[in-house]
């Protein structure tokens, strides 16, 4: 089941990002991330790279000349791998930045209950590029060609983004105002919000991702992602190896 909602999230992902991932040629790599004691500890550095170049990208570490071609900062992208704390988990996700330190790309969040910190790590890591891999990433020389105009380019892309979620609420809204919808009400808790009914009861919980109109959702025994689109909220999740969509009134 996990496999499939990695699935969907990884779906979100490579629409979101791809376009402007695609834009830059290569990615620098640091030999030393914020939490690590020394270089390379754990052999993430080299890792990073390895997986990099996997998924497509040309990858340099950050203290090797760069051939030539790849001279120009603005045409690169900078990787960073980051730990957000938890208790008796470890947790990694991967940023990569545009030459200004705007972020281009936030990966999903990879998790291990591994308590051997070079295993836990690398099954962080592994989990985090599974997103990175799903962008199917080509680059488009679209930064080298137009470099003055791509920063204004990626605020209007976010910006219709935001306008797409606020559509996905008004038309949520306006559903429900038909007497007949059954709504769900959303109560905030740590990380997300759980969905109640007028009992009140529990009905659903919703986990926050980096988009915010894509929630990680259960539902009794169904575990899913929770859409925000133009007709509503949709929960998707795989029962019997079947996508199923169900339409989801709420109000938060």
């Amino acid at each position: 089941m996990k496999k499939y909602i990695l699935l969907l999230l990884l779906v979100v992902a490579g629409k979101s990002y791809a376009q402007s991932v695609n834009d830059y040629k290569a990615v620098i790599v640091p030999v030393k991330f914020d939490f690590q004691k020394e270089e390379n500890q754990y052999r993430l550095t080299t890792l990073s790279k390895f997986n990099l170049k996997k998924a497509g990208f040309e990858a340099f570490y950050s203290n090797e000349t760069t051939p030539q071609g790849f001279s120009e900062r603005c045409d690169l992208l900078y990787f960073d791998l980051q730990k957000e704390s938890g208790f008796l988990i470890t947790k990694l996700f991967i940023t990569l930045k545009d030459c200004n330190g705007k972020i281009i790309y936030q990966s999903v969040t990879g998790k291990s209950k591994e308590k051997d910190y070079e295993t836990a790590y690398n099954e962080c890591l592994n989990q985090a590029f599974a997103s990175i891999d799903a962008l199917n990433y080509k680059y488009s020389g679209a930064n080298a060609e137009a470099k003055v105009d791509a920063k204004p380019v990626k605020q209007e892309v976010i910006e219709v983004r935001a306008v797409a979620v606020e559509k996905a609420a008004v038309a949520n809204a306006v559903s429900n105002t038909d007497t007949s919808v059954k709504y769900l009400y959303a109560q905030p808790v740590a990380n997300g919000f759980q969905l109640i009914d007028t009992t009140p009861k529990v009905v659903m919980k919703l986990f926050k991702t980096a988009n915010p109109s894509c929630f990680i959702a259960i539902k009794g025994d169904n575990e899913g992602v929770l859409l925000g689109t133009e007709e509503g909220w949709i929960f998707q999740y795989y029962k019997n190896e079947n996508l199923i969509s169900e339409k989801i009134a709420v109000k938060f």
